[in-house]
């Protein structure tokens, strides 16, 4: 876990050991269900655990600050964030029954209490969360269309409430009929790895 202790040096040793867990629950699980992809599940750290937290680089949440994590599939980007903030609330949900199996065993393996997951569409949800999380599960504006009603409007946090989505490359015109507020993230602003050169957070806000 050198490499997340690198980048978040305050993490404690209970937060260690939790990300310490993961290969190998990973990789059990991808053993029986290709979870993640064979060619990722060797850079499983630092292409979604690391990826995950740079979330964490942006927003430092107050206790009680709620999260949705839509298209969750492996857990991604809501456990690793899950473990970063304790006093947060986490919601994971995905369309797919295998994937929040996996996601629920994985939760119950680490003793998180913060966490909760749902086979559901977003579409089912008519709750309000200060942040909506993912990671490229579609075109940034029709994820926007889809969970632009469910943003909480009491803001708590120096962050403004709203979306935070993980994606790579040109997303110009994806965020141009946006109606609300954009503020682009650099990723390798924050980690040294090749990997992150065109890795983006989009923080979409004031919905």
């Amino acid at each position: 876990m050198e490499l997340i202790s690198h980048y978040f040096p305050g993490i404690t040793p209970s937060q260690i050991q939790q990300f310490a867990m993961l290969p190998e629950l990973y990789n059990e699980w991808n053993a029986k269900i290709n979870v993640i992809s064979r060619k990722d599940i060797e850079h499983l750290v630092e292409r979604h655990i690391l990826h995950s937290l740079a979330i964490a680089k942006i927003l430092k949440p107050i206790k009680g600050t709620t999260f949705m994590d839509v298209g969750t599939g492996g857990g991604f980007p809501g456990i690793p964030l899950a473990i970063m903030f304790p006093e947060s609330s986490f919601y994971l949900i995905d369309s797919i029954g295998k994937k929040i199996t996996v996601v629920q065993d994985i939760i119950e393996k680490l003793g998180l209490k913060n966490v909760k997951t749902d086979k559901l569409r977003v579409e089912e949800i008519s709750d309000k969360f200060d942040f909506i999380l993912s990671r490229s599960v579609t075109d940034l504006n029709v994820f926007y269309q889809w969970t632009k009603g469910k943003i909480d409007n009491n803001q708590n946090n120096s962050l403004p409430n709203g979306i935070l989505y993980l994606k790579g490359g040109d997303i110009e015109n994806e965020i141009k009929i946006i109606k609300a507020k954009v503020k682009i993230y650099e990723i390798n602003d924050f980690f040294s790895e090749s990997f992150y050169q065109t890795k983006k957070i989009i923080h979409i806000y004031n919905i």
